[in-house]
């Protein structure tokens, strides 16, 4: 038997990640064996998702898999955000891993900065879901038995009433035309509780609504801010 090349993938909780885990796990030639996700030091949740870090913990025991956490400053700046991930991604690639995954899509720039970061490190970058329609995706996410609910949307583009709506076909019908329907540019965020690779689902409890808005660093807040639909076990 061919050995087969050993990956990490970037796992940020939501629709995306699971699906490219999917993709990825059908792939004879590839195995999975850490997933990696930024927290917030301060707050112990993932990076706009909003999601408790007890939530990320749940999710890989029901994948089996090691979950790298790098936690960085609540507004961390590019200096501090590379170094680490350059560190993280040095001491993978000692061990062995060769590819990083994302759940990325049509970013250019986006996959081009995350391309060059990975070079440094001697790691190769993977993107499953490259180029697909993103409506076919979210057909693609309901097919595969992956489950998922929106906790984060920007209000610029969606209002409150969207946060923990499934991913599914219905979603789509009343998703405004002005938002990618997997909220590619940022418009919402999502948390998996169940998929098939999933030993069990992730009992979740909804809790309340909390809208926030973040500071830029320039004593100005930007002119749109977010619903987080807290969630928790």
């Amino acid at each position: 038997m061919d050995q087969q090349t050993r990956v990490v993938l970037n796992w940020s909780s939501g629709k995306d990640a699971a699906l490219a885990y999917y993709l990825l796990s059908q792939q004879k030639d590839l195995c999975v064996e850490y997933l990696l996700t930024t927290l917030s030091e301060e707050h112990g949740r993932v990076f706009m998702h909003g999601i408790r870090e007890k939530l990320l913990d749940m999710q890989a025991e029901r994948m089996n898999l090691p979950l790298i956490k790098v936690k960085l400053p609540s507004s961390p700046d590019d200096k501090i955000y590379n170094e680490a991930m350059r560190k993280t991604f040095g001491e993978l690639s000692e061990k062995g891993i060769s590819l990083a995954a994302y759940g990325d899509i049509f970013l250019e720039d986006l996959r081009l900065y995350r391309e060059k970061q990975l070079k440094e490190a001697g790691v190769k970058a993977l993107f499953p879901l490259w180029k697909i329609d993103t409506r076919q995706l979210v057909q693609m996410v309901e097919n595969s038995a992956i489950e998922a609910i929106i906790v984060c949307v920007n209000e610029k583009y969606l209002g409150k009433e969207f946060l923990g709506k499934k991913i599914n076909a219905d979603f789509l019908s009343c998703l405004p035309a002005n938002v990618d329907p997997c909220g590619e540019n940022g418009e919402f965020h999502t948390f998996v509780y169940n998929a098939p690779f999933f030993t069990e689902p992730v009992p979740i409890v909804m809790g309340e609504i909390v809208h926030k808005t973040y500071d830029t660093g320039d004593g100005k807040k930007w002119d749109t801010g977010f619903y987080f639909l807290d969630v928790s076990v």
